[in-house]
């Protein structure tokens, strides 16, 4: 099966990051339990920017909410690809990952409530639901030529799909309180991209101004700001010609290196600084731990497959070309890499509770971890026969 020249620049962007993520996770980890702890910690809480427009926050806000939001961009300019010209276009071939990246997200979920449902742990349950692509990816670009194509597609499918189920879940379930005037205003912004899209408005720049606006106005209606790279990504406008870059293609190309090796990187860095204090690894068996490793870790698995046996029951789907359910279960584990995603998702659940981000951020690790060797392992193991790829 041949890849597409976009799935390979971005299958090669998202396993070299992984890689580079891996080495930030474990720095960032040397630091937090170092005598550099504190002044690292001092250093992510130092205010920048000014009081005028309220835009004055600490350094790890602006990475959680302002760099973030880029990363949502290239998230949603990835999904609009996908669903006009990529593997989602097409409802045959976009189903097997759609239904299964929705029981990769549902069975998670329902099992950490079921640890969690009488705790004050609850408000964690979207935490096992996400999967982590550039991980994931980076896992099984080490399997090579031993894994078909097809399977590496359906993986980058579902989590593309997954990553589109963060994104509402973010937007639906992790909002406090709205100013509903500064709603009305993003509202106002995102008509406006959307007549520059139907005028064929074609310069990037006239999307990215209004853009900042709406990342300003979103921050500040209670909405998080990430959301508004997801709007703006879907106002670009694209097109299925193989001959011209669409603006959409354009923008997803130039993002992918700053965001691949910049913003996911500091992102690790300045969220994975966990301290190993004995109240924290007191936690780990606790419901909240529990509920987050399983979810990842057996939930995923069982969900992906379990969806994924009864679209094919129902004739609403097929396996991956040259794959069978083992390379299926194998698949299904490295969706159990929740890592970045998994982590981003623990912050809103839980905001200014840093013993309860530190277990989940702990847990999260253990469990990405875990999936990931045996996801690779079921995967490395499998008949030695020539697959086509």
């Amino acid at each position: 099966m041949e890849l597409s020249k976009y799935f390979q620049k971005f299958f090669h962007s998202s396993k070299t990051s992984g890689i580079l993520l891996i080495l930030c996770v474990f720095l960032s980890l040397i630091i937090a339990n170092t005598s550099s702890a504190e002044g690292f910690q001092n250093f992510l809480d130092a205010k920048i920017g000014t009081e005028i427009f309220h835009l004055n926050y600490s350094l790890s806000v602006w990475i959680n909410d302002g760099l973030m939001a880029i990363f949502f961009l290239l998230v949603g300019l990835e999904i609009k690809r996908e669903l006009v010209e990529g593997e989602l276009s097409d409802i045959k071939k976009a189903s097997l990952p759609i239904f299964a990246a929705i029981g990769g997200m549902l069975i998670p979920a329902l099992i950490f409530i079921a640890f969690n449902h009488s705790t004050d742990y609850k408000n964690g349950w979207a935490i096992p639901m996400a999967t982590d692509i550039a991980f994931s990816l980076a896992i099984i670009s080490l399997l090579g030529k031993s894994v078909p194509n097809s399977l590496k597609i359906f993986l980058s499918a579902l989590a593309i799909v997954d990553d589109l189920g963060a994104i509402i879940v973010i937007a639906l379930f992790y909002t406090d309180s709205i100013d509903w005037l500064s709603l009305g205003v993003c509202g106002g912004i995102t008509l406006l991209l959307i007549i520059l899209n139907k005028l064929k408005v074609t310069k990037i720049i006239f999307y990215l101004v209004p853009g900042l606006f709406l990342w300003y106005f979103m921050h500040h209606s209670g909405i998080h700001a990430t959301i508004a790279g997801v709007i703006l990504a879907f106002t670009i406008p694209t097109n299925v010609s193989d001959t011209e870059i669409s603006p959409l293609e354009k923008l997803e190309e130039q993002l992918h290196i700053p965001v691949s090796f910049f913003i996911m990187p500091i992102f690790a860095l300045a969220n994975t600084n966990i301290t190993f204090q004995a109240e924290v690894l007191d936690h780990f068996l606790s419901p909240l731990s529990l509920g987050i490793i399983f979810g990842l870790f057996a939930g995923k698995v069982l969900g992906i497959n379990l969806f994924s046996f009864l679209a094919i029951r129902f004739k609403l789907g097929e396996l991956p070309a040259f794959s069978a359910w083992k390379e299926m279960i194998g698949a299904g584990f490295l969706a159990g890499i929740g890592f970045t995603m998994s982590i981003f998702v623990s912050l809103l659940a839980f905001p200014g509770n840093i013993e309860n981000q530190d277990i989940s951020k702990i847990s999260i690790l253990f469990a990405s971890v875990l999936s990931g060797i045996v996801g690779f392992i079921i995967l490395k193991t499998k008949k030695k026969s020539s697959l086509p790829v």
